[in-house]
């Protein structure tokens, strides 16, 4: 009976969550409603608060559900490359972005849009948070330690104290940046950011009259940071 009960309660967790998406769709993630979810669901609302106890416990639900498959996705491109070069690694990390992006666009901005009022975010939500660029600046730290990384492409070399201290803190956080240099990791990082800035233009069509060829045009801006960052293209 316990086993029932337990795939009882996972099916309809499941299809709670499934609806809270579809209001993503239409009323935004301020608009998400237990009540609304309720009478889609043909259930009464005190019934669906068994299941989820708020509304910010669904937002974070959604929240930490859409990490781990954006996570998923981009660790799933680098591996499908882990036998090419380095900047192909970091192509293909970029485009599973993207197209995960392009597939899932009220998913997207619920992590990476305006804050929800009145909603924030528990630690819950930090390490799945954190997996898409732990696993761009991973694939870099292994271009280090396999010698096919140079020096970032038109860096001066230059990084702020302050901007070092940052990575300081994120090395003791990330062991693996040990072997990266502080020019290397501006380089990476800012190279990251682009990449949720193009996406995000592109999905809140603020390229229209400009870039009618997006994937064209985010191939050949992955493939530019990549040089920038010193990633090389060939073994």
């Amino acid at each position: 009976m316990t086993g029932i009960r337990e795939q009882q309660r996972a099916k309809i967790t499941t299809a709670i969550l499934e609806e809270g998406r579809r209001q993503l769709a239409d009323v935004g993630a301020a608009g998400l409603s237990l009540r609304a979810i309720a009478r889609e669901l043909d259930m009464v609302s005190s019934a669906v608060y068994r299941y989820v106890a708020s509304r910010d416990e669904l937002l974070t639900r959604l929240i930490v559900d859409a990490f781990d498959s954006l996570g998923e996705a981009t660790e799933a491109a680098i591996a499908q490359k882990s036998e090419g070069a380095p900047a192909e690694r970091w192509v293909a990390a970029a485009h599973g972005i993207r197209d995960w992006a392009t597939a899932h666009p009220n998913e997207y901005f619920l992590v990476f849009g305006s804050p929800v009022p009145g909603y924030a975010a528990p630690d819950d939500t930090v390490y799945p948070g954190t997996r898409v660029p732990r696993a761009l600046v991973e694939s870099v730290s292994e271009a280090a330690k396999t010698q096919q990384l140079r020096r970032p492409h038109r860096s001066s070399g230059h990084v702020p104290d302050a901007v070092k201290s940052d990575f300081d803190r994120l090395r003791q956080e990330v062991p693996a940046l040990a072997v990266v240099s502080d020019a290397v990791l501006a380089a990476a990082y800012t190279a990251w950011l682009q990449i949720f800035g193009l996406i995000s233009f592109e999905l809140s069509n603020q390229t229209r009259g400009v870039i009618e060829h997006h994937r064209e045009f985010f191939e050949m801006a992955a493939r530019e940071s990549a040089e920038r960052i010193g990633l090389h293209s060939a073994r």
